[in-house]
């Protein structure tokens, strides 16, 4: 099995040779814009975590909450789509959770974040309340805390999506956007938070039975695991919750009144508790997701924490979630303009007729080397720096690769990036890079369509129909050189682009109105290319090879 598979880009290049036109970048589908600007440690709320009670004898704390604000440096616009994204981590500060990751600043995530600023977007990275309750000896206590950090985290979802919305609604737009067009993007951990937060409808959605716990009341019947009047409403917005017990607050209500909802949800990993919550008045879904993802199960199984190794609760991932997202129309958006490009045919081949779902099928490892693969990867979209965690201060783990104690152990063989290969071990920043090409490549034509944006919907709009008779259109010689002729034999040809096997499209002419085109001194590299030629009646996609 090949460990890299090929994956595929719509970057557009801008020079072309003596007679091509230089191709117009899209705005929302390349980068337009080549500087970011951010905005660090944003307050966007503020409520109580549970995170310090080892030290503060079991009591809350007041915490402000705080995301990094990317935007495109220089742009004329002010009614940008907004992107919120959350990280990974396991509810627990980075290291302390058995990773690397766990904050608004983890190297990929910026790395997401910047390149969707450059294509028009406005991103916020953004921290949520971490802090549950791991090591309890009661497995009851673990399970409850954890899901009640889950619950916290929806809650300062739909406080930051309200903060945006006041703040494009009555704050005079400050950060450039359209309040109508909020997208939540979850990596790992972070996607439990947007696909709760996208498709809890009610409190009563998580008054369900994998939900319900030991009496906590003190009724002698079982209580749910998130009560609301101790633990606030779903989304942190009108209930003031507070513990019975001690009248310590666990919930500060945050800008009521401004809507909660969001036009589109993107998961990267994680899962949904249950499938159940996905019905027609709900935003769109886009999921990327390893298909034996070792944490997060892609069908339907029981979560297994990374940080403990602990089951705690049945949850679906991507395979269930979007097939009922299609199920139920949500989906259907997506399929307002028919899509060619490299990413909609390769996820195809992997999705059952799913749109907006991406198997990344990725191989299980042979870490020991005893002729048995035995690890899966969950994130090949992960990447860090090799040297800073390879070294002392940061490098120096507690556990060694293989969980033993690192107490004494010289840190060339105690650190966090032995330990972080194992979850993915044949990291780069080349890997991670080809997998984002490939995450954005497929997001961006379908949040288009999601969000309704101007800067794209032209250009998906002028493929209404994919033409399938290959008779229409000629093409010499083929295999080709520097020359090429493409003849149409009846209709005006209106556009046209050549597009290499990795998705780049490397020419593009438009306003053509013609049925005949001579390229003159084609600069491509060799090898298997695409000529998509486009008609009023749609688009014909032709193979070539050139030499």
């Amino acid at each position: 099995m090949t460990f890299m598979k090929r994956l595929f880009t719509l970057l557009v290049l801008c020079c072309f040779a003596s007679l091509a036109l230089q191709a117009q970048d899209i705005r929302y589908i390349d980068e337009v814009f080549t500087d970011v600007d951010v905005q660090k440690d944003v307050v966007y709320g503020e409520n109580y975590t549970i995170l310090f009670f080892p030290l503060n004898g079991g009591r809350s704390v007041r915490q402000p909450l705080l995301a990094d604000i990317y935007s495109p440096s220089g742009d004329t616009e002010t009614d940008r789509p907004l992107i919120l994204m959350f990280h990974t981590g396991n509810f627990l500060p980075q290291l302390v959770n058995g990773q690397i990751n766990g904050n608004k600043d983890d190297p990929y995530l910026v790395s997401m974040a910047e390149r969707l600023a450059r294509m028009g977007y406005v991103v916020a990275s953004v921290d949520y309340r971490l802090g549950w309750d791991p090591l309890n000896p009661e497995a009851d206590v673990r399970k409850g805390t954890l899901i009640n950090a889950a619950y916290r985290g929806i809650q300062d979802a739909s406080t930051c999506v309200r903060f945006f919305r006041r703040s494009s609604q009555d704050d005079g737009n400050p950060f450039g956007i359209d309040s109508g067009k909020i997208a939540t993007w979850g990596l790992g951990t972070g996607s439990y938070i947007a696909l709760g937060q996208g498709y809890i409808d009610s409190y009563f959605d998580i008054v369900i039975p994998k939900f319900i716990g030991p009496d906590i009341t003190g009724d002698g019947q079982p209580d749910p695991l998130v009560i609301e009047p101790i633990n606030g409403d779903p989304w942190g917005q009108e209930i003031l919750g507070q513990n019975p017990l001690n009248g310590d607050t666990l919930a500060l209500p945050n800008l009521p009144g401004y809507d909660n909802n969001v036009q589109l949800v993107v998961t990267l990993g994680g899962a949904l508790a249950d499938s159940s919550w996905i019905d027609d008045t709900d935003p769109p879904l886009i999921s990327f997701q390893v298909p034996n993802d070792p944490f997060a199960p892609y069908l339907e199984d029981i979560l297994i924490v990374p940080t403990t190794g602990e089951t705690v609760v049945t949850v679906t991932g991507a395979g269930i979630n979007v097939p009922q997202a299609n199920a139920v129309g949500i989906n259907d958006v997506f399929n307002s303009f028919p899509l060619w490009d490299p990413y909609t045919e390769r996820a195809d081949a992997l999705n059952d007729g799913n749109n907006g779902l991406f198997p990344f099928v990725r191989p299980v490892w042979d870490i020991d080397m005893d002729g048995t693969p035995e690890t899966p990867e969950s994130s090949p979209w992960d990447w860090w720096d090799e040297t800073t965690w390879s070294t002392a201060p940061f490098g120096q783990a507690t556990l060694d690769s293989e969980g033993a104690p690192c107490e004494g152990v010289p840190i060339e063989f105690c650190n966090w990036h032995l330990i972080s290969l194992r979850g993915n071990p044949d990291m780069s920043l080349t890997k991670a890079t080809t997998y984002l090409d490939t995450i954005v490549g497929y997001f961006a034509p379908r949040a288009c369509m999601a969000l309704n944006l101007e800067g794209c919907i032209d250009e998906l709009s002028s493929t209404e129909e994919i033409i399938e008779d290959q008779s229409l259109v000629s093409i010499a010689p083929n295999p080709a050189s520097s020359r090429i002729e493409i003849k149409s034999e009846s209709d005006n040809i209106i556009k046209l682009e050549i597009v290499d096997i990795s998705g780049k499209v490397v020419y593009r002419e438009s306003n053509i109105n013609k049925q005949y085109i001579q390229i003159n001194d084609v600069d491509v590299l060799s090898g298997m290319h695409f000529i998509k030629t486009y008609f009023e009646k749609g688009v014909l996609t032709k193979k070539v090879m050139f030499q």
